[in-house]
């Protein structure tokens, strides 16, 4: 079946970009594309498409092929597509872009920036790792802390930590030492310092950044010690060899999607906007009253009742 004529006035089309983890990530790029299907079965799009991008360098032919095609709306996930989404929206004017964990410093007229609060997001997952520690310890492996979301995840986690036991000791490593070409895809740091802090009594692990996080929650599932990942549903992703997972702490891109859709429909540009988050729900067999403490904890977050009181960057 052939998509209609996206470069008529009456017929409205969205398109998804994805990174290279693909449609079915169990994060960003497949909430994303539910997002827009939401978005087509309320009426805000007649249309919507998606590319899997299988190579980095597939991101500006792919953005290309939409806006060429007259697509409106064209959504890229990932900070990885955040140099071909500022292109893309500077050489397609008449095409709106929406780039979801991407912190662009210069405004366009038609590209809407949607980022998550990471320091709230591992403040969440402080609370939790000090209502879960028996041994007093916990440990937070976080990528860089020359990337600025980086730091706030590892810092909300202290917070975090320090807010539900000012007596639960927290570790923290940053791989501030590694080779840039291995940003987010360190796995083997990951691990062995995720080990590193186990051995040094952590009993919860939390993880932030890419395959490198996912190398420590995986030490934290071998070492059987709890672990909380970031980003994405990393159970669900990891499998067997995240069965130390006991939730994760990622976007509502679904809904952040869905509502700059609305808003572009009614005439809206929101621009810059701060996402909001949500957490995997916990196995049964943990107690009800963690949950609610944690549903509490979340609302208190969004609406500015609990602060974490970390700055944006690291000083």
């Amino acid at each position: 079946m052939q998509p209609p004529d996206c470069f008529r006035e009456d017929v409205f089309c969205a398109a998804l970009v994805t990174d290279t983890l693909g449609i079915k990530d169990h994060g960003a790029n497949q909430e994303a594309w539910a997002g827009l299907l939401a978005a087509k079965s309320t009426g805000l799009a007649d249309h919507v498409a998606y590319i899997e991008s299988v190579d980095t360098r597939d991101y500006d032919k792919n953005i290309r092929y939409f806006a060429d095609k007259g697509y409106d709306v064209i959504v890229t996930t990932g900070a990885g597509v955040h140099d071909e989404t500022l292109r893309g929206a500077d050489l397609k004017p008449d095409s709106v872009f929406i780039g979801i964990n991407q912190t662009h410093g210069e405004a366009r007229p038609n590209l809407v920036s949607i980022t998550y609060p990471e320091d709230r997001m591992g403040f969440l997952a402080g609370v939790l790792a000090a209502r879960l520690t028996k041994t007093g310890v916990v440990a937070g492996v976080c990528e860089t802390s020359g990337i600025d979301a980086m730091w706030r995840y590892c810092e909300g986690f202290r917070a975090g930590v320090r807010h539900a036991d000012e007596n639960t000791r927290v570790l923290i490593a940053h791989r501030d030492d590694g080779h840039r070409e291995k940003l987010f895809v360190d796995e083997a740091w990951g691990y062995e310092n995720a080990d590193r802090l186990i051995f040094r009594g952590a009993d919860v692990v939390f993880a932030a950044g890419g395959v490198t996080a996912q190398g420590a929650l995986r030490a934290a599932s071998e070492a059987g010690v709890h672990a909380i990942g970031t980003e994405r549903d990393q159970r669900a992703v990891l499998a067997e060899s995240g069965s130390g997972v006991v939730t994760s702490v990622f976007g509502r891109t679904s809904f952040e999607v869905w509502e700059t859709m609305r808003l572009l429909r009614e005439g809206e540009l929101p621009g810059v906007g701060r996402g909001q988050f949500v957490y995997v729900p916990l196995h049964p067999t943990f107690p009800e009253g963690l949950t609610l403490e944690l549903d509490a904890l979340l609302l208190g977050l969004w609406l500015g009742d609990v602060r974490t009181n970390v700055p944006n960057s690291k000083p």
